[in-house]
């Protein structure tokens, strides 16, 4: 190679070096582009807000507590008086509490009321003839017996030893035939209504059917009918045996005194006994004391307690309307076990809808007061509807990092289209 080539070789590697080491032009930055100021509405002007069409009222029900939904008694879309009945639980250990309840209120109130009455005048009657009959037998005693007090005494212990003898008798043969045919028929009956009960025993409601009760009520009868004709041949019993018993001892003691001469001790045994039949019937016509009777009115009171909290209960497994509205919702099948407080339908107020902000800005809400007139454009229905600020909610909401509050709108009137989640435009006026 020549030094000119050479020379021209050496250039052309230094320009080409220098090419690929020169830096890039950098790219330009944009600019920044400038914030605009929010826009802040005057303190005299109107406040906007966006909203929806909600009802009046809307009520999630369920019930206190918790068990099988036995019915549902409406479909959504219904329409429902106010306390018309919506769904049921199963009942039935419920409604046998009420019923238990009830009949132990029936008997306290009865004892109270036995205690407020006093004795019966036949009870005094009674006490009254034993007085007279001791204070007699007392007379005899010091006056010495006559024959036809003799007879008589002897016609008392001849009647009590017979009343002995007839409780051990047995039934007559009328009394048994007719408590074997009332047996008989009883059990026939609860034959029938085995026989359809059985029928439908498959199914999973037969607690709740007819048929159910029927057996339960002839099954009841039967066994009261056996009872009846047991106890005809049934020993009689102890306490009614030895009172008789009793009766016969003391009618063959008081022959005996009339028989024989009294003594002293005889003549203090009926003194006593004239003083002690004498006591029982100051007792019978002073009645009650007034501690047995309060008493007794705690007792019906308590019992009146117990009813009131049995049939909440049974109310309780009750859905019932809280107000005339229409049912929006259905969350429960019948058959299915539903929890204390789970929403099973709701119920709104669709005559009767409102409109609710859900972006008034915490700058404009000081604005706005209860009355004030308002716009309501629905755009679904492109028209506008007029109304007045029902109320104010008394706390924000936080939507998007905004703070808001929400406002509800009473509307002057509802077109016939208007529907509940429709979204509109409100426009609160200054007056």
């Amino acid at each position: 190679m020549t030094g000119r080539r050479w020379l021209i070789a050496v250039l052309t590697l230094i320009a080409i070096s220098a090419g690929c080491t020169q830096q890039e032009t950098p790219t330009p930055l944009p600019s920044a582009t400038p914030i605009p100021a929010i826009a802040i509405n005057p303190v005299d002007g109107s406040a906007r807000a966006s909203g929806e069409i909600v009802p009046a009222r809307v009520a999630a029900l369920g019930f206190p507590a918790g068990g099988r939904l036995r019915t549902l008694e409406v479909e959504v879309g219904d329409r429902v008086a106010t306390d018309a009945l919506l769904a049921q639980l199963d009942a039935v250990a419920a409604e046998a509490t009420v019923a238990q309840a009830r009949a132990a209120l029936l008997r306290t109130e009865a004892l109270l009321a036995e205690l407020q009455a006093g004795a019966r005048p036949q009870e005094i009657a009674a006490a009254q003839a034993r007085l007279e009959t001791v204070q007699a037998h007392l007379t005899q005693l010091n006056e010495g017996a006559r024959a036809e007090e003799i007879a008589a005494a002897e016609a008392n212990l001849a009647a009590a030893e017979a009343r002995l003898q007839q409780l051990f008798s047995g039934p007559r043969e009328a009394e048994r035939i007719q408590a074997q045919a009332a047996l008989s028929n009883a059990e026939a009956a609860r034959q029938q209504a085995q026989a359809a009960y059985d029928q439908v025993a498959w199914r999973s409601d037969v607690g709740t059917l007819a048929e159910s009760r029927q057996l339960q009520e002839a099954t009841n009868n039967y066994e009261a009918a056996q009872a009846r004709y047991d106890a005809l041949f049934a020993d009689p019993d102890a306490d009614d045996a030895a009172a008789v018993r009793a009766e016969i001892q003391q009618a063959q003691a008081a022959l005996d005194g009339l028989q024989a001469s009294a003594t002293a001790g005889q003549i203090a045994e009926a003194e006593a006994q004239v003083r002690a039949a004498q006591a029982e019937l100051d007792l019978l016509a002073a009645g009650a004391r007034a501690e047995s009777i309060t008493v007794a009115q705690a007792v019906v009171a308590e019992a009146e307690a117990a009813v009131q909290r049995a049939e909440a209960d049974l109310a309780n497994s009750q859905l019932r309307a809280p107000f005339s509205g229409t049912i929006s919702a259905l969350e429960g099948n019948p058959g299915e076990m539903v929890l204390p407080g789970q929403t099973v339908l709701t119920v709104a107020d669709l005559e009767h809808l409102q409109a609710e902000t859900t972006d008034l800005s915490e700058r404009d809400v000081g604005r706005v007061s209860v009355d004030k007139p308002a716009t309501v454009f629905v755009k679904a229905l492109n028209s506008q509807v007029p109304g007045r600020v029902l109320r104010i909610a008394p706390q924000a909401s936080i939507i998007g990092g905004d703070v808001v509050y929400t406002v509800v709108i009473e509307l002057d009137g509802q077109p016939a289209d208007l529907r509940w989640g429709m979204s509109v435009d409100v426009e609160i006026h200054e007056e």
